[in-house]
């Protein structure tokens, strides 16, 4: 019996050593990686989204920038301990934001595999924001009834400001609703320069380490690191120049409008020739941005989305394509000259060339007898090209020069401008079967298509000497301190292959336009001596619409082109436009 006892007595007594073994291996051996692993358990990371980035004209002033309104955020921390509650505050807030429940309810949603889109991609412990820029009476409403709607927070927030309106918008962009959690944010830019310097605008998120209990509910913050507000993007658009250009474009369409014609859509670009930065892109029809603010109402998104709205959020001058038409007469010069026709030859600018038994007429039928090139630039004869099309045609109908001179120019590529969604144009690659399409190609018509801004750059190259600029809007990155983070230069493109000589006598040509050619209506009582401008109209036929109206000009600071579909002849819209803007630019006090 005295044995059984002391051997139970070892046995209690190994037991407790081991006990007190483990316990101090527990405590003091690994007491530090299962404190460390209790604290992981329960520690969750929340990004601080940075306040974003200003917008500014090369002169500093503001184009985008912030403003503080009232925002609702709805802690899912809070609903998540109320699972019936909570769909009831959901509802109610809904009714007092006047919203659909389900919106909110998929604002509040958690991103999984099963729910990719309309769902919060952000961190479960931070509060989500539902609606910007509400009534400052909703948000008392949320502060002054805290039973009714518990975990629903109502305070001010930076939302973007556009403080001239629709001025610029296709050159802006806007921010919309994004889905990377990264950024802490739940606006990204989703169009224009928003979306290009959206990296440069966003900032850098900061972060902070929440202590959480097992049910989800906020016990501490470890530590916060604060974020780094967004960089100011500074651009060469000059907002009294892009003002002018616009009001200029509205003037032409509604002028074309008084006339008959439909005029549904325009763009006008304005271009340093020197630099290729980019002083003013306008595009008709438009929109404001501030129509996102806060997120879109469904109203305004099919107003700006529906088929029969005129598609304002499309931007004409970079993604709008047309044919170029007579200014398209600059590239068939030099292509002409290039391909051995004597630069100050004399040719014949008769009513009609025949080709194949098929009739292509001048313009009006007009014929001017034997004219040289200058003269048939700036009274924009069809005639002269035609031959010139045709005859390099027979010599090679596989590989035309004027394809060749028109790649050079830069024509049938995106000119790689800092903004989203250009459009590239057509250029036909390939030989012609047929000498009708390449007399058609020389005046501008048949397969060719370009955009206003690629149009914009090749009449600047032919007023720099000769250099082909992929355009530039933005300038300068500049952080929050001040400091000048990058520069922006806009690259060179290349070369056009066209002579010195060339080029001076199709600038000397073009010079004639507005004095006694196709544009000269237009310009009377403009002062071309004191400030001289060059420039081609365009009068671009379109089956089953009314004529694309074109003029492209320049002088030895910048480059103008205005475009109007189906707004007649280049001379009687597009140009008296160009005038308008040439005359803003200048600050003329000239009367017409």
């Amino acid at each position: 019996m005295r044995s059984r006892l002391v051997l139970v007595h070892l046995l209690v007594t190994c037991l407790f050593c081991v006990l007190l073994g483990r316990l101090w291996q527990v405590q003091v051996v690994d007491g530090d990686r299962y404190a460390r692993a209790a604290s992981e358990d329960h520690v969750r990371h929340v990004v601080i989204p940075a306040v974003r980035g200003r917008i500014v004209d090369s002169h500093g002033e503001p184009l985008v920038r912030n403003r503080t309104a009232m925002t609702v955020l709805v802690d899912r921390t809070v609903l998540t301990g109320l699972p019936d509650e909570g769909r009831a505050v959901l509802r109610r807030l809904a009714a007092l934001l006047d919203m659909d429940p389900r919106e909110i309810g998929d604002r509040v949603r958690l991103c999984s595999e099963k729910a990719s889109q309309n769902c919060w991609a952000g961190s479960p412990y931070q509060p989500i924001p539902v609606a910007e820029a509400i009534d400052e009476r909703v948000a008392f409403q949320i502060v002054e009834r805290p039973d009714d709607f518990p975990g629903v927070i109502a305070e001010p927030q930076p939302v973007r400001d556009y403080p001239h309106g629709a001025l610029a918008a296709h050159v802006l962009g806007y921010v919309a609703p994004g889905d990377e959690p990264s950024t802490g944010s739940a606006s990204v830019g989703r169009d224009g320069l928003e979306a290009t310097y959206e990296k440069e605008l966003r900032g850098r998120p900061g972060s902070r380490e929440l202590v959480v209990d097992s049910a989800g509910r906020v016990l501490r913050t470890l530590k916060e690191r604060p974020a780094t507000p967004g960089a100011t993007l500074v651009t060469s658009i000059d907002t009294r120049i892009q003002r002018i250009t616009e009001t200029a474009l509205e003037r032409a369409v509604a002028r074309a409008r008084a006339q008959g014609r439909p005029a549904d859509a325009g763009a006008a670009v304005v271009m340093e020739s020197r630099t290729g930065r980019v002083v003013a892109l306008a595009s008709l029809p438009d929109y404001d941005p501030s129509v996102w603010v806060g997120g879109i109402a469904p109203d305004d998104y099919a107003r700006l989305t529906r088929d029969d709205g005129g598609g304002p959020l499309l931007s004409r001058a970079i993604q709008g394509q047309w044919a170029p038409a007579s200014t398209w007469k600059v590239v068939s010069t030099a292509a002409a000259v290039d391909a051995g026709y004597p630069l100050r030859g004399t040719y014949d600018c008769s009513s009609v060339y025949r080709v194949n038994g098929w009739d292509f007429r001048n313009y009006r039928g007009a014929d001017h007898g034997r004219i040289d090139l200058r003269q048939a630039l700036a009274v924009s004869c069809d005639t002269i090209f035609y031959r010139f099309a045709h005859e390099m045609w027979r010599k090679n109908p596989s590989g035309h020069p004027m394809q060749r001179m028109a790649d050079a120019f830069g024509f049938g590529r995106a000119t790689g401008v800092d903004l989203p969604g250009e459009a590239a144009g057509h250029l036909p690659r390939k030989g012609w079967e047929r000498p009708g399409d390449a007399v058609n190609f020389s005046i501008g018509q048949g397969e060719v298509l370009v955009t206003p801004l690629q149009l914009a750059r090749a009449y600047a190259a032919l007023a720099n000497g000769g250099t082909l600029f992929s355009p530039r809007i933005g300038k300068k990155i500049v952080g929050a301190d001040g400091r000048v983070l990058r520069e922006i230069t806009p690259p060179v493109d290349g070369r056009l292959p066209v002579g010195r000589r060339t080029l001076a006598y199709i600038r000397q040509a073009l010079a004639e336009v507005p004095k006694t050619g196709t544009a000269a209506a237009a310009f009377a009582g403009f002062p071309l001596d004191e400030r001289p401008v060059a420039g081609k109209t365009g009068t671009a036929e379109v089956f089953g619409k009314q004529d694309t109206s074109w003029f492209a000009s320049f002088d030895k600071r910048y480059t103008v082109v205005v475009m109007v579909a189906q707004g007649g002849g280049g001379g009687e819209t597009a140009a008296p436009a160009a005038r308008d803007i040439w005359s803003g630019i200048y600050r003329l006090k000239e009367r017409r």
